[in-house]
């Protein structure tokens, strides 16, 4: 089964830099399609949300996550593998949103299979032009899976 395109969904915004959070915030009001951002600041945090422990036991499953790489506690790359590499969580899309423009990064986090890897725009309007356009594409483009639970 897959989610009707243009159904409002549910975004883990995975995150640590605060003005980064609030231009992404700022880009899915404008967008006004009706997402649920959720938002965690670490990868422990990222990983406790995903496996609903502790103060994230009632979360819902995301349908899109946007991973920054460089975080405390467990860095980007590692909360990418881990999705990627568990059944549960493994479906659901990952875009890498970072500052980092380094082609390592860039490589490894397609061959961790990030769905796509985006350079976050210093300038505030073509951020939030970004994010819109993460946020139409994966809502009105893209066929995402419905998940169970």
């Amino acid at each position: 089964m897959t989610i009707p395109a243009g159904t409002p969904i549910d975004v883990l915004l995975v995150e640590d830099d605060p003005g980064d959070e609030l231009m992404t915030r700022e880009a899915f009001e404008d967008n006004k399609i009706g997402n649920t951002l959720h938002v965690v600041r670490d990868g422990e945090e990222a990983l406790d949300f995903l496996y609903r422990r502790g103060a994230h036991a009632e979360a819902p499953r995301p349908d899109l996550i946007l991973l920054d790489l460089n975080l405390p506690k467990y860095d980007g790359r590692q909360v990418l593998e881990k999705i990627k590499s568990d059944a549960a969580l493994a479906h659901i899309p990952v875009v890498v949103l970072t500052t980092s423009a380094a082609e390592e990064d860039i490589l490894r986090s397609y061959k961790l299979h990030a769905n796509a890897y985006v350079t976050k725009p210093v300038d505030l309007d073509q951020f939030i032009a970004a994010v819109r356009q993460i946020d139409d594409f994966f809502v009105q483009v893209v066929r995402l899976p419905r998940h169970n639970g």
